[in-house]
């Protein structure tokens, strides 16, 4: 079975334009088949005050109102897919960018309003993504760079947390594939001290991973990300690591960041 690694890439690299340059020629020089997912909502949120579009948000949660998702599109299908494929390309690296409408790559659905509207907010259907429309880019020679965008099949574009869409593509791709996630970011992976990069969790499993919610030394940031992580090993991905976008190779090799595991 042939390997995939699906990198997802932090907003914070996203707004930098020399780690993100640095990054790209890291991700560029990754052998093999290769997925990369990319936020970037700071990006966004300064567009839109030019453009006088207010971000609002809910414990961290974007509010996608019907000027948001219009902003959002531009911005992360747009301007920031667009640049990361040209500097990919100088790179020599045949890289394709995509949306969740795309090909219908990534179906979603409309989050269902409980407590908070969140606007057009997209959960992924997990069911109805198309491993072998992924599988015909990759086996293309292209490398696919998706943007947070996911649609309803009725026409309606809904904004979708990125490192969801990582781990929901990974998911549906390890049936056809030995799938390595990786979610590359400012921090050097998942640490005891938020503030100290040093006190990196080498590796962290479903019962080091409850001890260390019970006792309170993962800060609340990181707990989606392990979730997500968890539920991604739990549906056939082999391998997550977290960690340091500037250590992308280390990260792939297990020789940095925290390494998710079941056992």
């Amino acid at each position: 079975m042939d390997k995939l690694i699906v990198i997802k890439i932090g907003g914070n690299i996203i707004d930098d334009e020399n780690k993100l340059s640095s990054f790209l020629q890291t991700f560029a020089a990754v052998e093999g088949k290769k997925i990369l997912v990319h936020g970037g909502g700071k990006v966004a949120t300064k567009i839109g005050e030019t453009l006088g579009i207010e971000s609002k948000y809910v414990d961290g949660r974007r509010i996608t109102d019907a000027a948001t998702i219009d902003l959002v599109t531009m911005v992360y299908a747009g301007l920031i897919n667009k640049k990361v494929i040209a500097q990919l390309q100088a790179l020599s690296c045949n890289a394709i960018g995509v949306t969740g409408a795309d090909g219908n790559l990534i179906p979603a659905g409309k989050r269902p309003v409980k407590e908070i509207d969140y606007g057009f907010v997209g959960d992924v259907k997990s069911e109805k993504i198309n491993a072998s429309s992924w599988a015909g880019l990759l086996n293309n020679g292209f490398i696919p760079v998706v943007a947070p965008i996911t649609h309803d099949g009725n026409g309606q574009l809904l904004n979708t947390n990125a490192d969801t869409i990582a781990q929901e593509v990974a998911k549906a791709m390890s049936s056809l594939y030995e799938v390595h996630l990786v979610y590359s970011f400012e921090k050097s992976g998942v640490l005891l001290d938020a503030n100290d990069d040093a006190t990196v969790i080498s590796q962290i499993n479903p019962s080091s991973y409850q001890q260390l919610k019970a006792e309170g030394k993962i800060f609340a940031g990181m707990i989606p990300k392990l979730d997500n992580a968890f539920a991604a090993l739990n549906s056939g991905v082999k391998k997550v690591m977290i960690g340091k976008a500037e250590q992308l190779q280390q990260l792939i090799s297990g020789e940095a960041g925290t390494s998710i595991t079941n056992s």
